[in-house]
């Protein structure tokens, strides 16, 4: 064989196996848990028609995270490994809880397990919730984080050892969404939703993507957590200013012994006021 056609024959197959180690090192991971998917799992079912909520006060509120879940058009829903730990997903639920229970109207908050809730279970799952917990309000928490690692030209570096370990020729990205949609069981309304988002980038070495990645995981729900909890307050408080200025859109029922907290605390300070005054008179006679 000729030595041009010999080094052309190398030239090629050294292209092929460049090509091949580009695919190979390119790594991805996406997980979600899908409000629609869960609330409206059947695409042959009729779309449920949501009616004008009616509120009655004290609420009784729910808080729980949709089951991670995913869709290979044959099986339906099954669940998968998420990165958000249990431990992350329970610090966020109490900090969520936490923010409704400091509202007045609110009597009671509920920590539902997230094994209560079925992938695709729909409304029916929450009315099995209403019923065995006694909630009125459920805020569902979703999540969608995607994660990708790919080559960049530096990556021929890789045909080293050493490259793999020292050439920083990955390019790694972690974009992360988290949502907190407050739905009023009975009517099917959504009430309001708080989103929250973090996108990290960074480049890394080929052995170190690993690490990067679960890293940049962590973080990324960290921070679209944090801006989702800050997002919720917000919306929570304009929720109570759209409840008294829109009551053709949201219908507002006290339920038997409630009167409002600012009338309870007004009726508090009364009957205060003529227990005192009754001690007082009592100590002239």
């Amino acid at each position: 064989m000729k030595p041009k056609l010999l080094s052309l024959l190398l030239g090629a197959a050294l292209s092929l196996g460049l090509g091949g180690c580009v695919s190979w090192n390119d790594r991805s991971h996406h997980e979600a848990s899908s409000v629609v998917q869960f609330l409206y799992p059947d695409k042959n079912m009729p779309f449920i028609q949501p009616q004008i909520p009616t509120l009655r006060l004290p609420l009784r509120v729910g808080v729980a995270f949709i089951p991670a879940s995913m869709s290979d058009g044959r099986s339906g829903f099954h669940q998968i490994q998420a990165n958000f730990t249990e431990q992350q997903k329970t610090e966020l639920l109490r900090k969520v809880a936490g923010q409704f229970k400091a509202l007045p109207f609110v009597q009671s908050i509920e920590i539902i397990p997230t094994t209560y809730l079925r992938p695709g279970g729909g409304f029916e799952n929450l009315d099995q919730l209403r019923a065995m917990m006694g909630i009125d309000v459920v805020a569902l928490i979703a999540y969608d984080q995607a994660q990708n690692s790919s080559d960049t030209e530096a990556s021929i570096a890789y045909w080293t050892i050493v490259g793999a370990y020292i050439v920083p020729a990955q390019r790694n990205s972690t974009h992360t969404l988290m949502e907190a949609v407050v739905y009023d069981i009975p009517s099917r309304s959504l009430l309001f939703r708080a989103p929250g988002t973090s996108t990290i980038q960074n480049h890394s070495t080929l052995f170190r993507a690993g690490y990067f990645l679960q890293e940049a995981s962590a973080k990324g729900i960290e921070d679209a957590s944090a801006q989702m909890t800050a997002n919720l307050a917000q919306e929570l408080e304009l929720f109570k200013v759209r409840a008294k200025e829109e009551p053709q859109n949201i219908r507002i029922e006290h339920k038997p012994g409630y009167t409002g907290a600012g009338e309870m605390n007004g009726w508090l300070a009364a009957s205060l006021a003529l227990l005192l005054a009754g001690l007082l008179i009592r100590s002239r006679q």
